[in-house]
């Protein structure tokens, strides 16, 4: 009954978000106290479970951890050849580990690659003390990012998941932050395909503990976890076709079960749906009336359609733009839209907003733009 009024719900919402797609109420046989599965282009959601459920992520934390590193990489804060000088509290972490020393220096580059194949707690913490001086207002930090994304059911207490009062997260919202890394920092797959490697310069080697990157076709990443409280969890992301997948499970009750899991909702988004580009044939340039420009270009904030596996090849796309359009026209304001239709069904319409601003003539424009008609016809 509940996964029928969650569909309901999303229908519901396709249709007001003018969403390609019906979602079915699928009953796929995941075991999981939580999971759901996302696409990385829409953020769509295609399947979920207890999806808002307050549950221990343990390691999948690391996510959020690999994030704010990602980005403040992205602003030139920190670089991958940057050495970090190991300090007394990132030795000291248990659990997962690479056994990090006081004083060990080694670089950002290695630290990405200790969490992301062998999720150790040590090189989380010495990444999150790199990024923000001490893990306390690395902490924060985690939880702001955690606000803007939306992601309400989060409440981070540490960079590793290790067990903590009150640290808590839902399947919802790993995929929100799972999505952000992957969709806005790729690089970060130079990480999460590893399957083994070695740091210290061949001294220590890592394996993965996502054996979805050996075992299952299209991986790419994302982060296990597990703890007695947890249970075994993960943010399992797949690409196949230019689509990518976010599965996340958590509360498993055996690691190999939040695989088999994370397959089953995989394999479920892989078979049934397909990305479609539906960019229009020719640009979109709509009429502006007394503008200094005479014409403006209407672009697409998301030229990615989720359709059904079937319908992809067969879209037709269809441009309407208004006639009456006025200066002045504001960057992103809406000047026509996009109809995406599969034969007689229409799947999406999709607004077409202004690709920059357009002012209105002065009258110095309009007896310049009236003598140079004048002059040369």
């Amino acid at each position: 009954m509940k996964k029928r009024i969650f569909a309901l719900l999303m229908v519901l919402s396709a249709l007001a978000l003018c969403l390609p797609l019906p979602v079915y109420a699928v009953e796929l046989p995941v075991e999981a106290k939580a999971a759901l599965l996302m696409e990385k282009e829409t953020g769509q959601v295609l399947y979920a479970e207890n999806e808002h459920e307050n549950l221990e992520p343990a390691s999948v934390t690391k996510v959020m951890t690999l994030l704010l590193v990602m980005e403040a990489i992205d602003r030139g804060e920190l670089k991958y050849e940057d050495m970090v000088t190991v300090s007394a509290n990132a030795a000291s972490m248990g659990g997962s580990q690479v056994y990090l020393s006081e004083g060990e220096q080694i670089s950002v580059e290695e630290l990405l690659k200790a969490v992301c194949v062998s999720s150790g707690n040590d090189a989380a913490v010495a990444l999150a003390e790199q990024v923000a001086g001490v893990t306390e207002l690395f902490v924060q930090q985690m939880n702001n990012r955690a606000m803007e994304l939306g992601m309400g059911d989060t409440h981070f207490v540490n960079p590793t998941g290790l067990p903590a009062e009150g640290h808590v997260t839902s399947a919802w919202d790993i995929a929100l932050m799972s999505r952000e890394l992957i969709l806005h920092h790729p690089d970060i797959r130079r990480f999460t395909t590893i399957w083994m490697d070695t740091i210290r310069g061949g001294e220590f080697g890592l394996s993965n503990t996502n054996k979805l990157i050996r075992f299952y076709d299209g991986a790419t990443g994302l982060k296990t976890g597990s703890t007695d409280a947890a249970g075994y969890c993960i943010s399992a992301t797949a690409e196949r076709e230019g689509m990518e997948l976010i599965a996340v499970v958590l509360g498993g009750e055996t690691s190999q079960q939040r695989f088999e899991d994370a397959k089953t909702m995989l394999n479920y988004g892989f078979s049934t749906y397909a990305l479609a580009d539906v960019t229009p044939e020719e640009k979109p340039v709509a009429s502006v009336k007394l503008g200094r420009a005479p014409t403006v270009e209407g672009s697409l904030a998301q030229s990615k359609l989720l359709v059904g596996k079937g319908q992809a090849g067969s879209l037709t796309r269809t441009v309407t733009l208004q006639e009456d359009l006025l200066a002045p026209v504001e960057k992103g304001q809406t000047v026509g839209t996009l109809t995406v239709q599969s034969g007689d069904t229409t799947l999406a319409e999709l607004p077409l907003t202004a690709a920059e601003s357009v002012e209105r003539m002065t009258w110095g424009d309009l007896f310049t733009r009236l003598l140079r008609t004048a002059v040369f016809g």
